[in-house]
């Protein structure tokens, strides 16, 4: 088989958790597998480089001399308790060393300027992975295996130049893919791919978004037709919902690739939203497991026929939003408004997580994040009002929204009758309410205060602690 694999960042946190990656590579290369490894950025890591760019903005040179020493005595004190051979040890360093010295050049460059693109954060913020996978690299060496790392952009991975949620190209970034790693598979050398990096057709530094490095493993795995990719994690699944609100959510042992994909979108942080899309379109399966438990897991994979399985799969909570209504008896029957309202939006670029639209088309409501209410608000009140369609913009930042997700809602009856009773009954007020077109999820706007109570209460109606299917 050929897998690939992804190691998140507790996978590579330490030098044992460095051992223990090591050791399940090699017990999937001992059984003949060919194995592609991508891997993410040592925890926090790039929280930090978000941090000390900033910090490098306003001229600190000793905050960044600060950073900089602790950064690579981190990464060195991990390679001193992992890496045995000493030829591969003191190679390891100087690379660390040489790109910790990189990392200072950009940063005294920010420091200087005052000033820092979304270019040069991209350029930034590539460093986590850039230390990490040498260190996994050298760790696998050491094991007697022969591997090499890459960045994304040497492992072929093009994009655009949407700076910070860059896009692949994938017909071009397939072909650069298979040309850079099919013949290391073909000598059995294992390549490691940092994770969450790629450039454009020009070679500039981008990065896929926060959690880009799941969106890393899915693009080389779909590229090289892989049979089965693996997300490894420090939990043991996808789950019935965030078991910091509920102590009874479970391990969703299979779910299908459009059901996940809602869960992505409304709050579950285990996947990036976009990860999914190349995988899917491929139709290879993918599986998230933890290392401390290798043999449970989500199983996520094509749709499948449903039966004797409850209609709601999940529940998820997307906290850090707002709602918006705009209204106007002149709205009502006039095409064209809401493709106003949205245009307006998007041309400031706001994101619009959900919408919903009155019956009598004199109003609508959306939800957007919470960071852009103001900027959404005081741009379409220039837009729209003292025209004599849009009378008032409201706003509400007390509130989240709940999803309840699951392809056997799809065609069963009395769903939505079940959902809005379980909330009902805890007395809490439904502010909003959306069903996506695919009818693999419901979800509706309440009080932020009422959002761990509305998660509980659909977990427990529709039976969720059961073992998950």
């Amino acid at each position: 088989m050929r897998l690939v694999m992804k190691f998140g960042g507790t996978s590579v946190g330490d030098a044992d958790a460095i051992i223990r990656t090591v050791r399940i590579i090699n017990d999937h290369m001992h059984q003949g597998h060919e194995v592609v490894i991508v891997t993410s950025a040592l925890p926090r890591v790039t929280d930090e480089l978000v941090e000390i760019s900033e910090v490098a903005v306003k001229g600190d040179l000793e905050a960044i001399n600060a950073f900089l020493k602790k950064n690579l005595e981190r990464h060195m004190e991990i390679v001193g308790r992992c890496i045995h051979d000493p030829k591969i040890l003191s190679e390891v360093n100087d690379e660390l060393t040489r790109t910790s010295g990189e990392l200072s050049e950009i940063l005294r460059s920010v420091a200087h300027l005052r000033e820092l693109t979304s270019r040069s954060k991209d350029f930034l913020l590539s460093f986590g992975e850039k230390l990490s996978a040498p260190i996994v690299c050298a760790a696998v060496n050491d094991s007697g295996a022969v591997a090499e790392w890459l960045t994304g952009c040497e492992a072929g991975i093009i994009t655009d130049e949407n700076f910070g949620e860059a896009k692949p190209l994938m017909d071009v970034a397939s072909r650069k893919i298979r040309a850079k790693i099919e013949p290391m598979l073909k000598t059995r050398k294992l390549p490691i791919v940092a994770g969450y990096g790629a450039c454009s057709p020009h070679g500039i530094t981008t990065t896929l978004g926060r959690g880009g490095s799941d969106y890393t493993v899915t693009l080389i795995g779909a590229s090289l037709d892989a049979d089965e990719i693996i997300i490894w994690k420090d939990v043991e699944g996808l789950m019935t919902a965030d078991p910091k609100i509920e102590p009874n959510a479970k391990v969703i042992h299979r779910i299908s690739y459009g059901e996940a994909n809602e869960m992505a979108y409304f709050g579950a942080k285990l996947i990036h939203p976009r990860a999914l899309e190349p995988a899917a379109a491929k139709q290879i399966p993918v599986r998230i497991r933890s290392p401390l438990h290798p043999s449970t897991g989500t199983l996520i994979a094509k749709n499948r026929t449903v039966r004797n399985e409850g209609a709601v799969k999940a529940v998820s909570l997307v906290n850090n939003v707002a709602l918006i209504s705009v209204t106007g008896a002149g709205m009502a029957g006039l095409p064209g408004v809401a493709a106003r309202v949205f245009k307006i939006l998007g041309d400031a670029g706001i994101n619009i997580l959900m919408i919903s639209q009155s019956s009598s088309e004199a109003g609508i409501s959306f939800v957007t994040p919470k960071a852009k209410l103001q900027t959404a608000t005081s741009t379409l009140e220039l837009g729209l009002l003292g025209s004599e369609l849009v009378e008032n913009i409201t706003k509400e930042d007390d509130v989240c929204v709940v999803a309840a997700v699951g392809a056997g809602m799809k065609g069963t009856p009395g769903v939505a009758a079940r959902l809005f009773k379980a909330v009902s009954d805890e007395k809490i007020n439904v502010r909003m309410i959306a069903q996506g077109s695919s009818e693999l999820n419901i979800s509706f706007v309440v009080s932020e205060k009422d959002g761990h109570k509305a998660i509980r209460a659909l977990h427990k109606e529709f039976q969720l602690e059961e073992t998950q299917n």
